[in-house]
């Protein structure tokens, strides 16, 4: 039985929030102010979140990612890094890397491989400016660690116009001596964070901006892939970019996103969404709705137009 909507995709990762909040407060994310936590009963528990996993898993998912908010935040996520390394299906996750010398021996025991980090600069006050947070140089050292304990390491950097554009050349420099795989990820409209398109880096502009200090060649590509991969010759890590304003990779997509309160979403801009939790609390057979989900699936923007009116919801709700 797999997940296949009405444009033939099958769906074969999926991404779970396991919370609502974050110590950051990311401008591109919300602006402001943090969201108000969910009372914890709301919210899917260890063992929610291990059956609704499994389940997913029986219907055809061979890759799961943690996401919040920020995962690592939630004070039981070792044992759902435990329970879900039980499954038949990879785990990975994406963080903000604050916390991340505290996870090190859970991750590798939950057989984790790869990991996502946000870093959007690498300098100290910007990204107080960006996140409002002081962490900069412990996420450094934390992405650091990781690369020394031989985890996959992708950094996720959000371009925005006019506030981290002048570091591109330094984000590839950076590949040069360490094996990461840099993902330059164009600004995207959510609720809250004051989107123009004006601030989006196209891809076609960032590759000329790359190719100004770089020669840089092709690298291959899976149909699902979010990111166009590519390489400087001789460096030890790669870059990609991920165009979903100007040029949607939609015809792959195979993803599919539980938020921490067991809401089902087939698309990061879809307009609803499909509880699970609380048929799941009652004791419903949930399948029928997951499959409902997925057939309900447009085939772009959760059949909307890419604009500045385009509906969204906040993306510490939705889930990174």
């Amino acid at each position: 039985m797999t997940l296949t909507d009405t444009f033939n995709r099958t769906h074969t990762y999926l991404r779970i929030s396991v919370i609502d909040t974050c110590n950051f407060a990311c401008t591109y994310c919300f602006t402001g102010r943090k969201p108000h936590k969910q009372v914890q009963s709301h919210l899917m528990q260890a063992d929610e979140i291990e059956t609704l996993a499994r389940i997913f898993v029986s219907l055809g998912v061979n890759k799961i990612r943690l996401t919040g908010g920020e995962p690592l935040l939630r004070k039981d996520i070792a044992d759902i890094l435990a329970r879900l390394t039980k499954l038949d299906t990879s785990i990975t996750l994406t963080t903000n890397g604050f916390l991340l010398d505290n996870f090190i021996d859970d991750l590798k025991a939950a057989n984790v491989k790869s990991l996502n980090v946000s870093l959007d600069t690498f300098k100290e006050d910007r990204f107080f400016q960006i996140t409002h947070y002081d962490g900069s140089k412990r996420v450094m050292s934390n992405i650091m660690t990781l690369l020394h304990e031989g985890f996959d390491v992708k950094l996720n950097v959000v371009l925005m116009r006019g506030v981290n554009d002048d570091e591109i050349s330094e984000f590839i420099r950076f590949t040069r001596d360490h094996p990461v795989h840099v993902r330059f990820i164009e600004y995207m409209p959510f609720s809250a964070n004051d989107w123009h398109s004006e601030k989006v880096i196209h891809s076609n502009e960032l590759m000329e901006i790359i190719l100004r200090d770089h020669d840089v060649i092709k690298l291959d590509d899976d149909k699902h892939d979010t990111a166009k991969k590519y390489k400087v010759p001789g460096y030890q890590g790669d870059f990609g970019m991920i165009s979903t304003v100007t040029e949607p990779f939609c015809e792959g997509c195979n993803r599919l996103r539980l938020t921490a309160d067991g809401k089902m979403r087939n698309c990061l801009f879809a307009q609803t969404n499909t509880d699970l939790l609380t048929p799941l609390r009652n004791g419903e057979d949930v399948v029928p709705l997951i499959q409902s989900n997925v057939k309900a699936k447009y085939f772009q923007y959760g059949g909307q137009e890419m604009s500045h009116d385009i509906k969204n919801s906040n993306m510490i709700l939705i889930g990174g």
